[in-house]
């Protein structure tokens, strides 16, 4: 680096530390404590079982010196330019050692295969030790994994090759670039850095994203509830209204036109209606769950009736909108009100909790508790928090490898429209945080009988109309065999498609696209094992069976004159939708060559 670089280098970097100090300060005391308790306690009975069971960590420490060995033998033999098989190669799907240095260059090559190995045999000794709780297990694998991909060769300048050549050849440049970038991030962070996946500057919703045509026909303080206009001269006479979930942002179903859900049911004459969820602030902190059922969803029933004098609706629930929606449905049933949902369509959704996936792992009382207090003290959970805790659910493809484009290469994120969404983050006010983890995931009050919204106790096997399940194989956030064992808490007609894919691919998947297939049944099973051993794979979108569950469960098949919405209120995509927490940052220009 020339002399006239380090100036810049060195200014960033005391910005970056006094923001990194600062952020540190911040967070919450009480969380962090229970975080570094519960991990002390899993600790503590890893010791118990081990002093129970020392062959087990002697067994895992000769294995590890054995392959440390046959490591040591392979580097030599390469460094002497003799050919020998690696000891351990990373996944097909890991992207970090794709530089050819990591297999040419004995050095790189003996680094990476060596953290590889250290990597598998500290999960392997946590899975082979015996006795464990399996919740302790799960939160040991987790916390050890988050250890393990942070501490990877490849986040480090001086252990990664292709950083090396890149820092030589921009003289440094790279670096001052990104601690920049650090910094601009560092400022727009909650208790956590919220690293930029996307360039956040280059879409705006009703220009780029969220572009189907609507108007707001309702809005309450809770949400605005977008009329869709129609494309064809007659419609289905029942309307489909559409519960989005409360802690993301609705337009993920009206992304683009080639993948937007929205856009595909109104070309198949439907009447769509979708709640936009207002992104609570503090002066929001005591809205609870129970108020997204009664003054949500079931207002929203309300809304659609008076646009269209329908009293039913064919619902959709996405994620903890089909939650939301499911509840709603109980909530007429426990009140003995005639069911305003004449089908239900849930996309992955959890109804039992007993099944969480990898955010089981924060389920945990003295988390939940030190969550609570949080929450009480600042009154919502800051969605930026909420992002970086979903981000490390998948830290290699959603946090390390932008933290090394964007701070170690200096590099820009692109502009990619799914990641731009999944960056627009909302807060969760502090009460419905509360209910959450509390009521749903810690005590799975709606297996066990115990849930009441709004004093009333809800049973959804008084639930009768017919409910169609959609989940996905790969979905980590709601595991496809929790959803499917919530499904069967209904008291009517149930059906089961499970997507190829994840929580978002596997429901965004368009039938022009053809790019994932599922699975259907109409038999009936007593396990998700076996219902997946009798289903039958199809190729392309599941849309199109969606869309004939819908029609074969209208009352009426003569459709009605289309609906024009009511020109009261602004145009689609509303105002709710585009209150941002984090700024929009102009694209920066490319530092000049030293």
């Amino acid at each position: 680096m020339s002399q006239s670089s380090y100036g810049p280098l060195f200014e960033a970097l005391a910005h970056y530390n006094d923001k990194l100090l600062d952020m540190a300060k911040a967070q919450t005391e009480r969380t962090a404590q229970a975080l570094l308790q519960t991990n002390l306690d899993d600790l503590g009975q890893v010791l118990e079982q081990g002093s129970q069971q020392p062959w087990q960590l002697i067994n895992a420490q000769m294995n590890w010196w054995q392959d440390q060995l046959k490591l040591m033998q392979h580097t030599l033999l390469k460094s002497a330019g003799q050919e020998s098989e690696p000891v351990i190669t990373p996944e097909r799907s890991d992207r970090r050692f794709k530089d050819d240095a990591w297999r040419d260059q004995p050095l790189y090559d003996y680094l990476k295969q060596s953290y590889l190995l250290t990597a598998r045999h500290l999960l392997a000794s946590i899975d082979a030790l015996e006795g464990l709780p399996q919740k302790t297990r799960e939160r040991l694998r987790f916390f050890t994994r988050q250890y393990l991909n942070a501490m990877a060769p490849s986040n480090f300048l001086a252990t990664n090759p292709e950083l090396i050549r890149l820092t030589l050849a921009s003289n440094g440049q790279n670096l001052v670039r990104g601690l920049a970038l650090l910094t601009e991030d560092l400022e727009r962070s909650a208790d956590q850095l919220n690293i930029r996946l996307t360039d956040e500057s280059a879409f705006e919703l009703g220009r780029d994203l969220a572009l189907t045509p609507g108007r707001v026909v309702q809005r309450t303080e809770l949400y605005e509830l977008i009329q869709y206009s129609p494309t064809t001269e007659t419609v289905a006479r029942t309307p489909v209204l559409i519960v989005p979930p409360f802690i993301n942002k609705y337009y993920i179903m009206d992304m683009r036109p080639q993948n937007s859900l929205v856009a595909w049911l109104v070309a198949q004459g439907q009447t769509v209606f979708m709640i936009s969820w207002r992104n609570p602030g503090t002066e929001q902190a005591n809205i609870d769950l129970d108020d997204y059922v009664v003054d949500g969803v079931i207002a929203a029933l309300d809304g659609v009736e008076a646009a269209t004098g329908e009293r039913e609706v064919h619902g959709i629930g996405y994620c903890i909108g089909g939650t939301a929606l499911s509840l709603a449905m109980g909530w007429l049933a426990a009140r003995r009100q005639k069911q305003r949902v004449r089908s239900a369509t849930l996309f992955t959704t959890l109804l039992d909790f007993s099944q969480p996936g990898e955010i089981g792992i924060f389920i945990h009382e003295p988390i939940i508790a030190a969550l609570e207090a949080q929450n009480e003290a600042k009154g919502i959970m800051d969605g930026r928090q909420l992002a970086v805790s979903f981000s490390l659910l998948r830290e290699n493809s959603l946090y390390w490898n932008y933290y090394i484009d964007s701070y170690l290469k200096g590099q820009s994120p692109v502009a990619f429209d799914l990641l731009h969404w999944n960056s627009d983050s909302t807060n969760v006010a502090g009460k419905t945080h509360r209910s959450l983890l509390r009521r749903l995931y810690l005590e799975n009050q709606l297996v066990k009988g115990e849930l009441k919204i709004r004093h009333t106790r809800i049973d959804l096997a008084k639930v009768k109309s017919p409910v169609l399940l959609v989940s996905a194989m790969d979905d980590h956030i709601a595991p496809w065999q929790g959803t499917w064992q919530g499904m069967k808490l209904f008291g009517g007609e149930q059906r089961f498609i499970l997507a190829e894919s994840g929580h978002i691919a596997g429901i965004i998947n368009p039938p022009a696209a053809n790019k994932y297939g599922f699975w259907h049944s109409d038999a009936s099973s007593d396990t998700p094992a076996a219902w997946l051993a009798q289903a039958t794979h199809q190729s392309g979108s599941w849309w199109p069976q969606m869309a004939a569950f819908i029609q074969a469960r209208e009352e009426e098949a003569t459709p009605v004159p289309a609906r024009i919405p009511s020109e009261g209120m602004e145009a689609a995509p509303g105002g709710y939708v585009k209150v941002r927490l984090n700024p929009v940052f102009a694209k920066r220009p490319e530092a000049e060559p030293a």
